[in-house]
């Protein structure tokens, strides 16, 4: 605990907290990832739901739910500072943010690229069936990465290898995406007429920025935590600080998601004047 302390005491039981200067970052922390982030992720699933294209953006539904989830742990963090027994619960709860959001967050990646690299294989598993296949399958996966960190990751050194391998194939798999529309971006098609060799550039462009922006997002929530991790593994010292930046950027980062979705559906009227992805 750090050295600058609030103390809280109830009157029922004469129980006193001591929450440190990080403790209490933390807290105003995940406050505003629920106080905000709920209502936010609420609205963009609505959107979703009630829009027209809610079967093409299946995976932005998932990833809504799945950010959901996350604010709803933190409100869980908040409340396990005086109630112990919440703290399986966050534990259970971590998957959702180590392996459901970068899973959807790359699958709405592998499909922008498909879209743009290989449209015929995208037209071919463009039906709903095979999203909600691949949402069936992200869900078991993420379940069983719950139960992991809930039951097979008693310390701290197997958490962060098991998170950083997780980050680091989902960030091959974007980086690859990313390239592959970077290289059909700069190459035109034969015999392509000036409209629409710009409309479909307009489109490669698009999946350009999405893909650029999901992956410098990924970067900025997981790579924070892989190197606290693994700078807590080679000291054998744990530094607030440093934890606090960490859930700094993996609070706020999951605001980019949805922020993004409101700008193209045109719902940020003050930043709506020129459309970015």
């Amino acid at each position: 605990m750090n050295n600058s302390t609030v103390n809280f005491t109830t009157p029922e039981s004469s129980t006193t907290y001591s929450f440190g200067l990080f403790d209490i970052l933390e807290m105003y922390a995940h406050s505003i990832s629920f106080l905000l982030g709920l209502p936010t992720h609420f609205y963009v699933l609505w959107l979703i739901i009630t829009g027209s294209g809610a079967a093409s953006a299946l995976f932005k539904l998932n990833l809504s739910v799945c950010e959901i989830g996350i604010c709803m742990s933190s409100l869980i963090f908040l409340l396990s500072f005086w109630f112990s027994g919440l703290i399986t619960l966050i534990s259970f709860l971590v998957g959702l943010g180590i392996t459901c959001r970068p899973l959807f967050q790359c699958l709405m990646c592998v499909e922008r690229y498909l879209a743009v690299v290989h449209p015929v294989t995208f037209l071919k598993y463009k039906p709903l069936r095979y999203r909600v296949i691949c949402c069936t399958v992200a869900w078991i996966i993420t379940l069983g990465s719950c139960f992991f960190s809930m039951f097979l990751l008693p310390n701290s050194i197997e958490q962060t290898w098991f998170y950083s391998l997780q980050f680091i194939f989902f960030f091959i798999i974007q980086l690859f995406c990313l390239v592959a529309v970077l290289r059909a971006l700069k190459q035109s098609g034969p015999g392509e007429r000036g409209r629409e060799r710009e409309e479909e550039n307009h489109m490669k462009r698009r999946a350009f920025y999405v893909i650029l922006i999901t992956t410098v997002n990924m970067v900025i929530i997981y790579v924070p935590y892989i190197i606290t991790g693994l700078f807590t593994i080679v000291t054998k010292q744990n530094i607030p600080a440093l934890l606090c930046i960490c859930v700094l950027c993996f609070l706020l980062a999951g605001f980019v998601q949805p922020v993004l979705y409101l700008f193209n559906a045109k719902k940020l009227s003050c930043l709506c004047s020129s459309k970015v992805a």
